[in-house]
């Protein structure tokens, strides 16, 4: 996706019309063999968007935990003082490069260059710092968090000499130190009235940092919240300095820097077959040196930076390298590389020639830390990171929307990157972002060397979905194989409502049917926390219509998310002909546009379909979408069936009205419900309940 797309939001209103007035009719041929299904048809695609990873995803707390989010000020940080306390706080910026790290003063290494530096004026009252969090710190009860910081504390600040010897800086003005001792760290209420959970750590007298771990507990009778802060604080006067500071939940799997449990379990339920990463918009960033920086997002969070964002906040990196593969590890889904192939969101690029050389070294690089044995250089340093064994690894694509790049330079960029690729990991397969048929309006060719899979991108409104929802009924299947690598039915905000959910419902029927064509897809954006703007802090999305919405407390799937859960999850392998008659139609009202310009809109089916069957167990799975008004009472019928049982189930989807949706409040307005159905045969009618769509389980009886 790029952040100059602009997509109406409009929510249609279908009228329904029925030509014919008998029932709709849909005819499933088991005589005859169909295509197989992609084993890879469904997955994830993700980037850091919509505070996707930070304030998301990652399960990391504290909101700019190394003081690098803006340069002039200590965004989400505050100063406390209570009592007679008088404190102030103010950040201490990076040193020059060319000064030793000896001599750095206040550097801790050459990733945290930036801390926050909090002055203590007077003893007795309590003085410190606070973070607010990711729109809050979630407060839940019997949970056990992970605390951890740099600190140190002086009385003065002690001069920093040049090779030379001369003084760099001069000195603070002095405050006695009082510094060592107990320091208090807490989880409280946003008011401080409620204290959480807390604890204490002693900081030593040094002049030197140190790192302080500790771990808060809450009690077993307090409400969730995230009306909620975190503290360190003190009640002496002193200078203090911190940085990378940190809070964790309990994470999944449990693990170390890991994710958010109720996030991980709504993907888990999707049985995902991959994973795209790191995006999107967030492998290329803004600049050339704005790419995603895969090598400094590896080993401790004390040698992770950070980098500029594609949304406009910093990125952490908190969500490394590992992490992205661990993720796929703990959801059982294979990883889809992306590489960084030279083109970045602003139109810079590099042509292909010998000026991109360094670029697919480093591609080639980060494909051997992911699939090298422990005897390359790279594999050694994914061991050394805690994963000796190699990651399974399939796809790689190059590049991300390069459609865009106007200089037309990813024709010789592919083949570079494609040629060098295929020399040193033969088996994988390279995806190239353009050559497709379409791509969001973005036509190119690849001339020099032929794709085997190419990745297109749809972003519409439900008329524009349904209206096209036979797409790749007619590609050459001579050719490419396709990767719908981003796509999505655009209406509802921050979440998709019903009616995108049927319109991304009837663009995967064709998907599904084509899926000898489309053997991979993943819908995007996958994630959006639906925080709004608030006095400290922006609102937290940048791009309406996303699959998955939270807060720092709760999550909860869209109407769309369930959409992609019941496809995935209902699915066999082998596509089962299928033909209908009498199908209804619908037709959008016409537009003021549609006046002016003599064109009418036309009727489109207001119904789809597609069925596949799982040879192993026998099960057949028909999913059907009615996007009508109407109730839609269906005769179905299966040629060539074995014997049946009169017995299944039906998972169904359904609303009042295309605006209903699921919200932060109301998670679960539009979820599937299952239930038993009986009077299963090789004819039978079926009524699809008005905008729903369904899955209905066919047994065989061997």
């Amino acid at each position: 996706m790029k952040p100059c797309t602009t997509i109406s939001l409009c929510v249609f209103v279908f009228i329904t019309t029925n030509l014919v007035a008998q029932n709709p009719k849909l005819t499933l041929d088991l005589t005859k063999p169909g295509v197989t299904v992609s084993r890879q048809l469904y997955g994830l695609m993700t980037e850091e968007i919509n505070h996707s990873y930070d304030g998301g995803l990652y399960g990391e707390l504290i909101r700019n935990r190394v003081f690098k989010d803006n340069a002039k000020t200590p965004e989400a940080w505050s100063v406390l003082q209570e009592g007679n306390s008088s404190a102030a706080i103010h950040l201490v910026a990076g040193d020059p490069d060319n000064v030793p790290m000896d001599q750095r003063g206040h550097a801790i290494n050459s990733a945290l260059t930036t801390c926050l530096k909090l002055v203590v004026e007077t003893d007795g009252g309590r003085a410190g710092i606070a973070n607010e969090g990711y729109w809050g710190i979630p407060v839940k009860p019997n949970t056990t968090y992970k605390a951890s910081f740099y600190i140190k504390g002086l009385g003065s600040t002690p001069p920093r000499r040049r090779p030379d010897g001369s003084t760099l800086t001069p000195n603070s003005p002095v405050i006695e130190n009082n510094t060592p001792g107990p320091i208090t760290v807490s989880i409280e209420s946003s008011d401080g009235k409620t204290v959480y959970a807390s604890g204490i750590i002693t900081l030593i007298k040094s002049n030197f940092w140190k790192k302080y771990e500790l771990q808060l507990t809450t009690a077993s009778d307090i409400k969730p919240t995230a009306d909620a802060r975190f503290v360190i604080s003190t009640n002496r006067k002193g200078i203090y300095y911190f940085n990378l500071v940190s809070l964790f939940p309990p994470t999944y799997n449990n693990r170390a820097n890991g994710n958010r449990i109720d996030i991980m379990k709504l993907m888990a339920d999707m049985k995902p077959a991959f994973l795209r990463f790191p995006g999107g918009n967030f492998l290329e960033g803004p600049k050339l040196t704005d790419a995603f920086p895969w090598k400094i997002t590896l080993g401790p969070l004390e040698s992770r930076p950070g980098h500029k964002g594609s949304w406009g906040y910093h990125a952490t990196d908190g969500m490394g390298l590992l992490e992205f593969l661990e993720w796929c590890e703990d959801i059982k889904m294979e990883p889809l590389l992306a590489v960084y192939a030279g083109y970045s969101l602003d139109g810079d690029h590099v042509d292909a020639g010998p000026l991109l050389k360094p670029y697919i070294e480093d591609a080639l690089n980060e494909i051997e830390y992911i699939t090298g044995d422990i005897h390359t250089y790279w594999g050694a340093k994914r061991a050394a990171d805690g994963h000796p064994a190699p990651f399974k690894l399939r796809y790689v694509e190059i590049g991300n929307e390069d459609g865009f790049d106007a200089s037309g330079s990813y024709d010789g960029r592919f083949a570079q990157f494609n040629d060098a690729i295929k020399a040193k990991y033969p088996a994988l397969k390279c995806i190239a972002t353009i050559g497709g048929r379409d791509f969001l309006g973005v036509r190119g060719k690849l001339t020099i060397r032929k794709p085997e899979i190419v990745d297109e991108h749809y972003y519409r409104n439900a008329w524009e979905m349904e209206e096209d929802a036979a797409h790749y009924d007619n590609y050459d299947r001579k050719g490419f194989k396709v990767f719908v690598g981003e796509w999505a039915t655009r209406e509802g905000a921050p979440t998709t409502n019903l009616n995108a959910a049927l319109g991304d419902a009837a663009w995967m029927t064709g998907m599904e049917r084509n899926s000898d064509l489309v053997i991979l897809s993943c819908y995007a954006p996958l994630f959006v926390n639906v925080n709004k703007a608030t006095s400290t802090a922006p609102k937290a999305w940048q791009w309406d219509s996303d699959l998955i919405g939270y807060n720092a407390l709760t999550s909860f799937g869209s109407p769309s998310y369930y959409v992609q859960k019941i496809f995935s999850n209902y699915i066999g392998n082998k596509v089962v002909p299928l033909t209908g008659a009498n199908i209804p139609t619908q037709t959008r009202p016409a537009t003021k546009k549609d006046s002016a310009d003599k064109k009418m809109p036309q009727p489109i089916p207001g119904m789809f379909y597609v069925a596949t069957k799982d040879t192993k167990t026998g099960k057949i799975f028909l999913k059907v979408v009615n996007a009508t008004g109407k109730p839609q009472q269906v005769d179905i019928e299966l040629n060539g069936a074995t014997t049946l049982s009169p017995e299944g189930t039906i998972v169904v989807i359904k609303g009042d009205k295309p605006e209903d949706t699921n919200t932060i409040d109301d998670p679960e307005k539009i979820v599937p419900v299952t239930s038993a159905v009986k009077g299963l045969g090789k004819k039978f009618t079926r009524t699809f309940d008005p905008y729903s769509v369904s899955v209905l389980q066919i047994n065989t009886i061997k």
